[in-house]
């Protein structure tokens, strides 16, 4: 086992996730070729690769970018300024600021990019930076998430530049998104928010809102967002929306909350992302599994086996976000029914304050991130796979009512036999959390469970709860509370009410002593004296239910509603309805005659309807209260001089009756027609199963296809890079044959043509078109008989072989076959270069012949630079070094050793002078030669040259220069002065 070598120092900066699939390759290279230098940041490429194949991925991205390309190993830490690439076969995340790696299960569909994403958040928070690019899928959607839940920055390739736009389309859907730009600008966003520069940081206030001024640039900020969505945030633990607010400043570059008020005034887009901000859906299935077993065991079980079989069981999920934990606990009950064998009616209420959540988790349609939330068995028994998501089944799904409804303002439900919310109070101010938990009991049945966050408690209602599980939140209810007395307010603005100052003194006086027992006291006048009442909206919606009025009405399955026609039993309807029109517009308490009414529950009430108009506050706003007063009441009371009775006569009656005829006709009529369609609908929906039956195993062959796709396309794309290169370098080859102007050819094994050079096809009658056929199919004019059978030798052996071979022209060639394997494989080619050496050959016998003379001759170029000198030359420049005239060597100027002048020897300056003179004139063409006949100084005893230069007849003109020793033939006059000269 390795052991650290000492302790390491943190990562500091910002780390960069980008999560790339098919198409990315291009994305990557184009981002970093255009990443601005000295960031201070990690970047890690997480990819879908084939677990099969060497990814090139780090050499390809090493050419568009001069920071490091490492493949990551398990347990490296990060360094700034470094791209760190996943290796095929693995998954990656963070922990403790190390990469982590864990083999890839085959079987089961992997999600890379959310898995590493999620790490990412959790360890780096804020630092943390979100690249999603080219794919297909949604993998990196959740993760994506996360990363903005924990404050950090999170970017999409533009999907018009993205070869595959699933995946930036995904995440651009969740609409948290910063900013989608092009790959090639991502880096520059990238390096503007790792900066921060001065001038578009945020200093915030004190970290509360209470002591905000009404007039302030955050005030405003509150009231259009409270505008805009009818949330109020104040409502909200400062911190998160102040964090929030400081995130979206630092994104649009704006220096302070004024200018952010401004800004979100002129851009009612920008209100939406802020408060979809604020409102993040961080949610997944099955959150905490051990707390949903619990949920299980104690509190499902329970309500399934205490339920009749006319009882239908309630459920309120508040805060349902995007759908999941309510289709949770809806597998919960559907699997608590299947082992019961009892099938009651379910109904589950699932709310949510924003109605795009709520528009989400009404479609029921999830990615294929929740496979690692819902087991495999859940998923095939409560959804269907289509495409990369998995959709809810019809049979879960209509047991899910789902509805906009603002927990803390609006009306709660009632007589529910479970409600839960869980992780959403803890955002909320300690006065607001007990706000809504007190709605939540309001709305339980006697005897109902109340499950909560982990992180959440009951505060002062818990005495009115029993603990079934204090680990996991879950409770009973052992007592029924009143709707609170702050829900008359519904329908007004919150930011409003809490700039009150006596807001906060009232809430605490309610919580005395002597305020509770007053409570109670009027709970229980209102209760045994008050009649049973329900107070109105002015659009005639319910607002609170007084008494015991909640037997007057009646709940219908389907969308949730409030209006109180669709709630009252169709016989009070009229009435209620001339009733409540005539005390809007008069103002004046309206009563009823006494009348027989049918009930909700089948039997039959003798009751008087009662309504007043109530003036709400200086907003003019209305309300109307309507009681429902029975026979006693009618009896005991008697007239009311001061109250108007409607008379109903004796023809308005018929009128009505008649009316309810027409309709109640008309509704059978539609009932029948609605039976024959829903009959047609069901045979086609039968052949619709058979048909999604056969669809869904052509789309789980199809995803398979579609994975191996993915991993083929970045194979290809690797493939593509290198055919590029090996396309630059046989250029590069063909442009360096042609340079060399050697003819060369290329042989297979099979001694087949696989190229040639132009200059081949002088000596070889081969065209452009005959590559592929065998090299013995055709002459040449070699004089070279035995050339394929040395081209045999050497591909069989793997041996050179060199000849000087001459053609038919008389040209000379140095002809080399040269064997060659290819890499990775067993087969054997050749090369054969053939290289003209004719004019090597030329010089070696002009050598030849030079150095078969006796004197000195050297030759010399126009500017008297000696090129070539035979044998006798060289030894006498060995053994004459006083000598000016055979001191110079090749490569040396003859005409400078004449002219130096002072390095000569004494006697030496006049013959120098005379040749220096006479050179110069054969090399400028003025003469055709000369020679002289000089001493040779310094030698004892004296030694006679003869110098001889003469005009060398070439084109670049030049001089060839002798020299012969005379010394016999100058001393011999003088020792027989009788004998005849020789000349």
């Amino acid at each position: 086992m390795l052991e650290a070598a000492g302790p390491t120092q943190e990562f500091t900066g910002h780390v960069v996730g980008i999560g790339a699939s098919a198409g990315g390759l291009e994305a990557l290279e184009r981002l970093f070729e255009a990443m601005p230098k000295e960031t201070g940041a990690a970047f890690v490429v997480v990819q879908h690769l084939s677990p099969d194949h060497k990814s090139l991925m780090a050499n390809l991205l090493a050419r568009h970018t001069s920071m490091p390309v490492v493949t990551v190993r398990d347990a490296m830490e990060l360094e700034p300024e470094t791209i760190y690439l996943i290796p095929p076969g693995n998954l990656m995340t963070l922990s403790e600021g190390h990469l982590r790696l864990s083999p890839k299960n085959p079987r089961i569909l992997s999600l890379p990019i959310d898995l590493f994403f999620s790490s990412l958040a959790r360890e780096f928070d804020h630092r943390s930076i979100g690249v999603i690019l080219s794919g297909t899928g949604s993998d990196g959607t959740r993760g994506s998430v996360a990363i903005n839940d924990a404050g950090g920055l999170l970017l999409a390739q533009d999907p018009e530049s993205a070869k595959f736009d699933g995946m930036p389309r995904s995440v651009i859907a969740t609409g948290l998104v910063d900013e989608v730009l092009p790959p090639d600008t991502l880096g520059a966003r990238i390096r503007d928010h790792i900066e921060q520069k001065p001038d578009t940081q945020v200093t915030l206030p004190p970290k509360t809102t209470s002591d905000l001024d009404s007039g302030s640039a955050l005030e405003g900020i509150f009231h259009l967002l409270h505008n805009h969505g009818g949330v109020n945030f104040r409502d909200y633990k400062p911190a998160t929306v102040l964090r929030r607010i400081e995130r979206r400043m630092q994104v649009r570059h704006v220096p302070d909350f004024e200018h952010y008020l401004e800004l979100l005034e002129g851009d009612s887009g920008e209100v939406s992302v802020l408060r979809r901000e604020i409102l993040i859906p961080v949610t997944n299935f099955f959150r905490d599994p051990e707390a949903f077993d619990t949920l299980a065991s104690k509190a499902v079980e329970d309500i399934v086996s205490q339920s009749g079989i006319s009882h239908s069981i309630r459920v309120w999920v508040a805060g349902t976000s995007t759908g999941e934990e309510a289709y949770s606990i809806a597998i919960l009950f559907a699997e608590a029914f299947e082992r019961a064998h009892r099938w009651p009616d379910l109904k589950i209420f699932a709310t949510d304050v924003e109605q795009k959540n709520v528009d989400a988790a009404s479609a029921g349609r999830f990615s294929e991130a929740i496979m690692a939330e819902v087991s495999p068995e859940r998923l095939e028994r409560f959804f269907d796979k289509r495409g990369s998501h998995f959709v809810v089944k019809p049979e879960l799904r209509q047991t899910l009512v789902f509805a906009r409804h603002n927990l803390v303002e609006d009306p709660p439900f009632t007589r529910m036999d479970m409600v839960t919310c869980r992780n959403m109070l803890i955002y909320f101010l300690p006065t607001t959390q007990q706000r809504a938990l007190r709605r939540l009991q309001y709305a339980l049945a006697p005897n109902g469970y109340m499950f909560l966050g982990s992180s959440e408690s009951l505060g002062e209602l818990s005495p009115d709860f029993t603990p079934v599980s204090s680990k996991y939140k879950l409770f009973k209810m052992l007592r029924s509370a009143p709707l609170p007395m702050e829900s008359h307010h519904a329908s007004i603005p919150a930011l409003e009410r809490r700039t009150q100052p006596s807001a906060g003194r009232s809430d605490k006086a309610f919580r005395s002593r002597d305020a509770s027992a007053i409570e109670s006291a009027q709970q229980v006048l209102l209760q045994e004296h008050a009649p049973p009442s329900i107070l109105l909206s002015e659009s005639l919606e319910l607002i609170h239910v007084f008494g015991e009025a909640q037997r007057f009405l009646h709940f219908p399955s389907g969308s949730i509603t409030l209006e109180i026609s669709k709630l009252l039993p169709a016989g009070i309807v009229p009435v209620a309805q001339a009733l409540l029109r005539r005390a809007s517009r008069s103002g004046e308490v309206i009563r009823s005659e006494a009348s027989t009414f049918k009930m909700p529950g089948g039997s039959t009430e003798r009751l008087r309807l009662n309504v007043r108009r109530l003036d709400g506050d200086e907003r003019n706003s209305t309300f109307l209260l309507l009681s429902f007063e029975s026979q006693e009441a009618v009896v005991r009371e008697g007239g009311d001089k001061e109250t108007q009775c409607l008379d109903m006569s004796v023809e308005a009656l018929d009128r009505i009756n008649s009316l309810e005829q027409e309709l109640a006709a008309t509704r059978e009529s539609l009932q029948a027609t609605i039976e024959e369609l829903e009959a047609s609908n069901e045979e086609l929906q039968a052949t619709n199963e058979e048909m999604m039956a056969a669809n869904e195993e052509l789309q789980s062959s199809n995803e398979e296809l579609q994975s191996v796709n993915e991993e083929l396309y970045t194979v290809n794309a690797e493939n593509q890079e290198k055919i590029q290169i090996l396309n630059r370098l046989n250029a590069d080859l063909d442009s360096m044959a042609k340079a060399a102007s050697i003819a060369t050819l290329f042989l297979d094994e099979s001694m087949h043509i696989t190229r040639f050079t132009p200059e081949a096809q002088q000596i070889f009658k081969i065209r452009d078109g005959d590559v592929g056929r065998r090299i013995d199919d055709f002459t040449h004019n070699l004089m070279y008989p035995g050339l394929m059978d040395d081209l045999r030798e050497s591909l069989r052996e793997g041996r050179m072989n060199e000849h000087e071979v001459c053609s038919e022209s008389g040209n000379y060639y140095l002809v080399r076959i040269l064997p060659y394997t290819l890499q990775g494989a067993a087969s054997r080619g050749a090369v054969i270069t053939l290289v003209d050496i004719t004019s090597v050959r030329d010089v070696v016998r002009l050598q030849a012949v030079l150095d078969s003379q006796t004197h000195q001759v050297a030759v010399l170029d126009s500017s008297g630079m000696i090129q070539i000198v035979n044998k006798a030359w060289r030894e006498a420049f060995k053994a004459q070094a006083k000598d000016p005239l055979g001191v110079a060597g090749p490569g040396d100027n003859f005409l400078e050793s004449c002219y130096a002048r002072g390095a000569q020897p004494e006697g030496a300056e006049e013959y120098t002078i005379k040749a220096e003179r006479g050179l110069r004139q054969v090399l400028k063409g003025d003469s055709e030669g000369f020679g002289f006949e000089y001493r040779y100084p310094g030698s004892e005893p004296d030694r006679w040259f003869l110098m001889q230069v003469g005009m060398l007849h070439h084109p670049e003109g030049g001089a060839i220069v002798s020299r012969l020793e005379i010394t016999d033939w100058m001393v011999r006059p003088k020792a027989s002065s009788d004998s005849p000269s020789e000349k």
